[in-house]
C-alpha cells in the first residue's frame, strides 16, 4: 500500500488542479466494482480495527452493508452465499449493468467520506490520476478538464505493483473476486 499510496501523491503532485479528487467528492464511490480477495482482506481488517476504535461507526457501516445486500442480492452475478462474482463471459456481462447506482457501503452519506479509508480497495487507491489499462489512459471524468493529452500523459500514476499484488493474492485461501458489500458481510 505504500508503494501506491507514494505513487498516487506523485500523480497528485504532478497534477496540480487538474485533479479533482478531494475530501466529499464521491463520484467514484457510486456502482459496486469488482476487489481481489486481498483487498477483501484488507477491508475486513480495517473494518475490525473500527470496531475497536469506534463501534458507533462500525455498527452505521455495517448497517449500510446489510441494506446494500437486501438491494442488491437478486441480481448479483455470482453466489451470494460466498460473496464469490461469478467469471463466466455472461455473467461479467451482467455485472457490466450491476448495481451501478448502489453506493458504497463504506461511504458515509452525511460527510460524503469513506470510513474505511485506510483500507480502501486498490481500485479506490488509483482512481482519479491518470491510469493506463489495456484500453489507454484513463481519468475520473471529473479531472483534467482543459488539459491536453500530453499534459494528461505526464501525470500519469506510475504503479509497479501487478506482480507483489498478484503474488499476495496467490496466498490467501478463498479466489475469486468479490464486492465491499460481500466482503464485510458478517
Amino acid at each position: 500500500m505504500q508503494i501506491v499510496d507514494a505513487a498516487l501523491a506523485d500523480a497528485a503532485r504532478r497534477s496540480g488542479s487538474w485533479l479533482a479528487c478531494r475530501p466529499g467528492c464521491t463520484q467514484c464511490c457510486i456502482g459496486a466494482f469488482a476487489i481481489s480477495q486481498l483487498d477483501a482482506e484488507r477491508l475486513r481488517a480495517g473494518f475490525q480495527a473500527l470496531e475497536q476504535f469506534n463501534p458507533e461507526r462500525a455498527a452505521r457501516v455495517l448497517e449500510r452493508v446489510r441494506q446494500s445486500i437486501a438491494r442488491i442480492a437478486d441480481g448479483f452475478p455470482g453466489d451470494t452465499k460466498t460473496g464469490i462474482l461469478d467469471d463466466s463471459p455472461e455473467a461479467e456481462d451482467r455485472f457490466a449493468e450491476f448495481a451501478n447506482d448502489e453506493p458504497c457501503p463504506v461511504l458515509d452519506p452525511e460527510t460524503g467520506m469513506c470510513d474505511l479509508y485506510d483500507a480502501r480497495p486498490m481500485t479506490c487507491r488509483v482512481f482519479g490520476p491518470p491510469v493506463r489499462s489495456e484500453e489507454g489512459l484513463g481519468v475520473c471524468e471529473l479531472c483534467y478538464h482543459g488539459a491536453s493529452e500530453t499534459a494528461i500523459a505526464a501525470c500519469e500514476m506510475h504503479l509497479e505493483t501487478d506482480e507483489l499484488e498478484a503474488e499476495l493474492t496467490s496466498q490467501i485461501e478463498r479466489q475469486g473476486n468479490t464486492i465491499v458489500a460481500f466482503a464485510l458481510r458478517s
